[in-house]
């Protein structure tokens, strides 16, 4: 089988692309990309085109922190309507977290995550393995069983690894087994049971608030024992001004740090929880203007490296609660894509940042190949409408999740089509 994506822009920072050009996939590869490289291709059976006129081509996006919640809350998402989600809002690859009923800390966990999503996902499902058994913080998982059988990293992400002899522990015995280590940054005391942004506005709705010390303390605790072990480690989801600035002096030091914050952080602040809406309720919460701008200017001078949706599927029976009783968390696969590029709109990235903060930077964190529009690579594409503008309309979400404070604004830009190992998964 043949695909032909012609006459799109096609860019690629990795291979120095950034023009006019056609990409053709044969069984699953790329085998040309060039201005030219589908002149002499005549249509006709066993040959698909994508019209890709006015549209940017890019290597499939990579969304490095998901959380399908298969097994064990399929009332919430599954592999097959979360991957379908994924594919709609341009991602070809996701790596899940491990905070599934049971926790995915032993192989057969792993394995039927991997299973499922060879027979039913959408996309490329990359498993997130716990750091600890039960993500609990007091024993460490079998790294050597998870790795082989398929996790890329450890988390115990919705929960800190508080001890921090245990999470250097982490760190050492995930660098025997190439895992990339993800940190839930987040010190509990300080959190205390908390709901939204520590502020004037939670003093004045009455909810008890978490201070951007409960995230910023746990970075530098992580970035010292980075610099301690000289191993990488990632932190998710950064939210606030104050990590920004130790992430960006950490790397200055060479520390093997690497960061990744989301679109709500960059596109909101806790104005959004205004008439106690649970559906901008996320931990670590929505803040202040100055944290926004500072994630923003984050993301401008690479401080953090990648944008993540943290896509948290909740049902009404955690969400249409009293606010201090919600669960934490809001869908975000299907918008991710538009609200970041809302950022190249205003100047804050070019589209190439986006690329590598989007599908290059994930991939390369997980330990994977990176997505390439280049011969031999897989046929992993993902094809933008830069001008598409479209209501957010939670009902038509392919996801189970509705839970998403960006109901009904308008948005522009969004994936046209998505190609997995050259098979368009959705437009096209």
């Amino acid at each position: 089988m043949m695909l032909v994506i012609a006459g799109g822009w096609a860019l690629d920072p990795a291979q120095g692309l950034d023009g006019p050009a056609d990409v053709v996939a044969e069984d699953g590869i790329i085998t040309r990309v060039g201005k030219d490289a589908a002149r002499d291709i005549e249509p006709g059976p066993g040959v698909q085109v994508v019209n890709a006129e006015g549209m940017r081509v890019l290597p499939g996006l990579v969304d490095m922190h998901v959380h399908l919640r298969e097994p064990g809350q399929e009332y919430k998402e599954t592999i097959a309507t979360g991957t379908r989600a994924a594919a709609v809002g341009g991602f070809t690859a996701v790596c899940c977290m491990a905070n599934t009923i049971p926790v995915n800390d032993n192989a057969a966990v792993t394995k039927f995550i991997l299973d499922r999503a060879a027979a039913e996902g959408a996309v490329r499902v990359y498993p997130a393995a716990a750091a600890t058994r039960g993500q609990k913080g007091a024993e460490l998982a079998d790294f050597g069983d998870l790795a082989a059988a398929g996790a890329r990293a450890v988390s115990d992400d919705g929960h800190p690894v508080s001890d921090a002899g245990m999470m250097r522990r982490v760190l050492e015995y995930a660098a025997d087994f190439g895992l990339a280590v993800l940190s839930h940054p987040e010190d509990l005391p300080l959190a205390n049971g908390g709901s939204m942004n520590e502020g004037a506005l939670s003093t004045r709705m009455g909810l008890p608030g978490i201070p951007a010390a409960a995230e910023a303390a746990m970075v530098a605790r992580d970035i010292l024992l980075a610099q301690l072990t000289g191993l990488p480690l990632h932190l998710c989801h950064v939210s606030c001004f104050q990590s920004v600035e130790m992430i960006r002096l950490a790397k200055e030091r060479g520390v093997p740090v690497t960061a990744e914050t989301a679109p709500h952080y960059f596109s909101l602040t806790e104005d959004a929880v205004a008439g106690y809406n649970t559906n901008a309720k996320m931990n670590p919460p929505l803040r202040a203007e100055k944290d926004r701008e500072a994630v923003c200017q984050g993301l401008a001078d690479g401080t953090i490296d990648a944008i993540a949706s943290d896509h948290a599927p909740h049902s009404i029976l955690e969400k249409d609660l009293e606010f201090d009783q919600a669960a934490f968390g809001i869908v975000g696969l299907e918008t991710s894509l538009s609200l970041s590029l809302a950022l190249v709109r205003r100047g804050v990235l070019t589209l190439k940042q986006l690329v590598l903060a989007m599908s290059t930077n994930p991939a390369r964190i997980l330990g994977l190949d990176p997505p390439a529009l280049a011969p031999g690579a897989p046929a992993d594409v993902t094809v933008v409408d830069p001008d598409a503008q479209w209501v957010v309309d939670p009902e038509a979400f392919f996801s189970k999740g509705r839970n998403t404070p960006f109901a009904g604004m308008t948005l522009q830009g969004r994936a046209a089509c998505t190609v997995v190992g050259g098979r368009v998964v959705h437009g096209g």
